[in-house]
């Protein structure tokens, strides 16, 4: 069964760091597209930092310069390094990544995670 699993959410105080986890299980060819998209209560769901396989990253303009997007593509795990954290930031963390799951090159699925919760109190 393929999965994403994220983990290291929690309840931290503002101006702290908290590193995300999302590891792909199951039978994966190859991963393409990884990132990390948040939902706050009351809010849509949001792209926060993504990452190709070739490296190149993107991020929302609330949390560039104190996000970073990483993988390690012989553990099909993806991170998130969160420093200087704000209680604006509190929302359900969702990790999604596009996965092959067949020999057959260039066919992708895209998955979710089950989410975790980071809360900043101030």
């Amino acid at each position: 069964q393929v999965q994403l699993v994220e983990s290291g959410g929690g309840l931290v105080q503002a101006g702290v760091s908290l590193r995300l986890s999302c590891a792909a299980s199951g039978t994966i060819f190859s991963i393409n597209a990884m990132g990390w998209y948040r939902q706050a209560p009351g809010k849509e769901r949001e792209l926060v930092a993504a990452i190709t396989n070739g490296a190149t990253t993107n991020y929302a303009d609330s949390v560039k310069g104190r996000f970073t997007i990483s993988r390690d593509n012989a553990k099909n795990t993806v991170y998130l390094q969160m420093n200087s954290l704000k209680p604006e930031d509190t929302a359900v963390y969702y990790c999604n990544a596009d996965l092959s799951i067949t020999p057959m090159k260039g066919l992708y699925i895209n998955y979710w995670g089950k989410g975790t919760l980071v809360t900043v109190s101030s």
